[in-house]
């Protein structure tokens, strides 16, 4: 759930609740969030043209006008942004880049007749799309120039049983979007979460949710095998996940769970699934000794083109500083894409570009981190907080 959904007097008060409680700190710290990362959206410009002249509204979403996996020149692009500013220690802005490891295997899934879900590596599918054939390359070149810092967002950003019961179904959407590449038009689908095929952590019975323990124990394993380090800190798809799922991901080495103030968390409640919304500071510890991060600013251009998101995020920016707290923005993979159309990344990186020069001006003691060198600050000094029950 974005702030930006939220009405304008309940958002003002909001964005000052978020800071009020948890641990705080006077340093002025800056950890940049990006999810996405991995995880298939609309393959090509070709595709997206051809769902335009069938009538299906796609140009009506950001995610499926923008949004794909990053290229090459996205990459370099953006790189070449991160790397033009530092702060007084040296590090330059560094994108904690929330990734999924898999995405399905088309051809397998439909060779089972539906029946059977198969996935491939992330890096498998790069080699599929144009120009993306060298983009994991990248990816190692700008981690090891601390400009992009991988972790972990899921194994793939797909609820699997509910797509695979609509492809079984012969869902006439589903199957369409299925047969060019893709989960599901999201114009298809409600805006609830309950209905929508990214929130990959939320589940129907009990046994969806142990399957997604397993899930989320091989994403992690499949994590390192990439990388070549463990993830040590998640942001759930959709930020809806259980209380149950996090000593799975606190034995598979997560210490630093991350989101909005407000989790959405499935239930059972008298053989139904429901939601409890979970409320959330930054600090707070639960049972597995795991600390929340929450995210108390936003930088989504590509979203939405009439708001000032330079001017919006610097007063994010600065009421967290106001209330001694770090300030994470959110900005997905999706405001950084240009493989889709040219002018989504032609009109953003100018304005991060410009973010950037007003946050070291204004704030010149300013630090860069990571959401994980954020998360090991706060292990180490944190203040007295009542874990959640």
């Amino acid at each position: 759930m974005s702030v930006l959904q939220i009405p304008e007097l309940k958002k003002t008060v909001l964005n000052k609740f978020i800071n009020v409680f948890g641990w705080k700190t006077k340093r002025r710290i800056i950890v940049i969030e990006s999810d996405d990362w991995g995880s298939i959206r609309m393959p090509s410009k070709e595709v997206y043209q051809s769902l335009l002249k069938a009538g299906v509204p796609v140009d009506q979403d950001p995610y499926n006008r923008y949004d794909s996996l990053a290229s090459e020149s996205d990459l370099a692009n953006l790189f070449e942004v991160l790397s033009a500013f530092k702060d007084r220690y040296g590090n330059h802005p560094v994108f904690t880049a929330n990734c999924t490891v898999v995405n399905p295997d088309f051809e397998k899934i439909k060779s089972s007749g539906f029946q059977e879900y198969h996935y491939e590596l992330f890096t498998e599918t790069l080699k599929k799309y144009p120009g993306h054939a060298n983009s994991f390359e990248l990816w190692q070149q700008g981690i090891s120039q601390k400009l992009f810092y991988p972790q972990f967002h899921g194994r793939e950003h797909l609820n699997i049983n509910r797509w695979m019961n609509a492809l079984k179904q012969d869902s006439k959407i589903t199957r369409l979007a299925f047969d060019i590449g893709l989960f599901g038009i999201k114009t298809e689908m409600s805006h609830n979460i309950r209905s929508s095929y990214l929130a990959a952590l939320d589940f129907d019975s009990g046994s969806e949710a142990a399957n997604l323990k397993i899930i989320l124990t091989e994403g992690l394993n499949l994590f390192e095998q990439l990388f070549g380090y463990r993830a040590d800190s998640f942001i759930a798809p959709c930020y809806t996940w259980s209380r149950s799922f996090e000593p799975v991901l606190f034995n598979a080495g997560i210490r630093y769970l991350k989101g909005n103030f407000i989790q959405a968390e499935p239930v059972h409640s008298s053989g139904n699934i429901k939601f409890n919304k979970l409320y959330h500071y930054i600090g707070q510890s639960n049972k597995s000794g795991q600390y929340y991060l929450i995210r108390n600013c936003e930088f989504e251009p590509g979203q939405n083109e009439n708001i000032d998101w330079v001017n919006y995020c610097l007063c994010r920016i600065d009421n967290a500083f106001k209330w001694q707290k770090p300030a994470s923005i959110s900005t997905h993979r999706l405001n950084y894409i240009g493989f889709i159309d040219h002018t989504n990344t032609d009109r953003n990186l100018p304005l991060l570009k410009n973010l950037f020069y007003e946050i070291l001006k204004r704030w010149p003691d300013v630090e860069f981190m990571t959401s994980s060198q954020l998360g090991n600050l706060i292990g180490s000094k944190a203040i007295e907080i009542l874990p959640v029950s």
